[in-house]
C-alpha cells in the first residue's frame, strides 16, 4: 500500500504543479508529500521531479513515468467501480466531436444504441469539419479521420479508411481526365480551403514518397457533404472517403481518378488527451464503436436512417 500511495501522490504533485496544492487536497503537510516523493525515487533510483521553491517540474523519466501511473490509477479506479457496482456500469456526461458527414452517418446513430445499452451516460456530440482544441475545449474524445499529428494525444485506430479523387461523368467529359497529380493544377478542385483536414493538400504517393499536392478551384466549402453534392453536380474534383462516395461509385454518379496515386489507408481513430484519466464511460464508448466498425457487415449495412 505503500507503493500505490507514493504512486498516487507523485501524480497528484505532477497534475497540480505543487507539493503545497497536493498536500491540501489529501489534508496533510506538505512535508509529508515530500517524504513520499523522496521515498519513491529512492527506491526507483532515478530523478522524477525537479523541485523548487515554487514550482514542480517533470524530468525525462518522470514524464515517462508520469503516463504509467496515470493508467494504472485508472485500471485501479475502474476496476473498483466495476465490482462496487456489481459489474461494469458507465455513468457521467462525455463531450464527443466527430466530422460532420461521418458524424451524422456513422457517429450519432451509434451513440443512440450506446445511451440505449448505458442509460446512465449521456453525450453532447459537436459535429463540424474543424480541429478542435480538445484539451481547451474540455472535449472528452473526439473522432478523427486521417494522420494524427499531434503527440499530445492518444489515439486508438477505429476502421480502415481511404480517400479517393471523384468526379461525375459529366466533369471528365467537359474538362478532360487528370492523369497525374500535377495535372490537378488545370482542374477545378473543391476543397475545405483552410479548414478541416486537409489543409495542407491532397495526398498521392509520387515516387515511392507520400506527398501533399496543393490544390485550388473557384469553390471551397467547410462542409464535406456539399463539396460531395458539387461534385456529384459536376463542378469539380473532391477528395472524399470511400465511406462518403462508395454508394455514388456504384451507381455510377462519380468515378475515381488518380488511382494510381492513390495514398495509402489512412483511419478512423477515437482520440483522447495524452495525461488524461480515461474514464470507465469513455473506454467503454470507445470500445463500442470499436467492435461496430470492426465487424465487416456493418459498413455493408449502415445503421437505419442514415443511407
Amino acid at each position: 500500500m505503500d507503493r500505490f500511495k507514493q504512486i498516487e501522490t507523485f501524480v497528484a504533485v505532477a497534475q497540480r504543479g505543487s507539493l503545497s496544492a497536493a498536500a491540501a487536497i489529501e489534508g496533510v503537510a506538505p512535508a509529508v508529500i515530500g517524504r513520499r516523493l523522496d521515498a519513491l525515487e529512492a527506491r526507483l533510483g532515478v530523478k522524477l521531479l525537479v523541485r523548487t521553491t515554487r514550482k514542480v517540474g517533470l524530468t525525462f523519466e518522470g514524464s515517462a513515468f508520469l503516463e504509467d501511473c496515470q493508467r494504472i490509477l485508472a485500471d485501479f479506479h475502474n476496476a473498483e467501480s466495476a465490482v462496487s457496482l456489481g459489474g461494469i456500469r458507465a455513468s457521467g456526461h462525455i463531450r464527443v466531436t466527430a466530422p460532420a458527414g461521418f458524424g451524422r452517418r456513422h457517429v450519432a446513430p451509434l451513440i443512440a444504441r450506446f445511451i440505449a445499452q448505458h442509460p446512465e451516460v449521456s453525450i453532447s456530440l459537436e459535429l463540424s469539419d474543424r480541429i478542435a482544441d480538445i484539451v481547451a475545449e474540455g472535449i472528452d474524445l473526439a473522432i478523427r479521420i486521417g494522420h494524427l499529428e499531434d503527440s499530445s494525444l492518444v489515439g486508438v485506430k477505429l476502421a480502415a479508411n481511404r480517400r479517393v479523387v471523384v468526379a461525375s461523368p459529366a466533369y471528365l467529359a467537359g474538362h478532360g481526365t487528370p492523369r497525374t497529380p500535377a495535372d490537378l493544377a488545370g482542374h477545378q478542385c473543391l476543397t475545405f480551403g483552410r479548414y478541416g483536414n486537409q489543409g495542407r493538400g491532397w495526398l498521392f504517393v509520387l515516387g515511392g514518397r507520400l506527398e501533399a499536392v496543393r490544390v485550388s478551384g473557384m469553390m471551397e466549402c467547410n462542409d464535406g457533404a456539399v463539396l460531395l453534392d458539387w461534385a456529384r453536380a459536376g463542378f469539380g474534383l473532391a477528395w472524399r472517403s470511400m465511406w462518403e462516395v462508395s454508394e455514388d461509385l456504384a451507381r455510377g454518379d462519380l468515378v475515381t481518378v488518380l488511382d494510381d496515386f492513390s495514398a495509402p489507408d489512412t483511419a478512423i481513430y477515437a482520440v483522447f488527451p495524452q495525461r488524461r484519466h480515461l474514464a470507465l464511460r469513455v473506454r467503454m464508448l470507445v470500445d463500442f464503436l470499436k467492435a461496430t466498425y470492426g465487424n465487416a457487415d456493418y459498413w455493408q449495412q449502415p445503421p437505419a436512417g442514415t443511407a
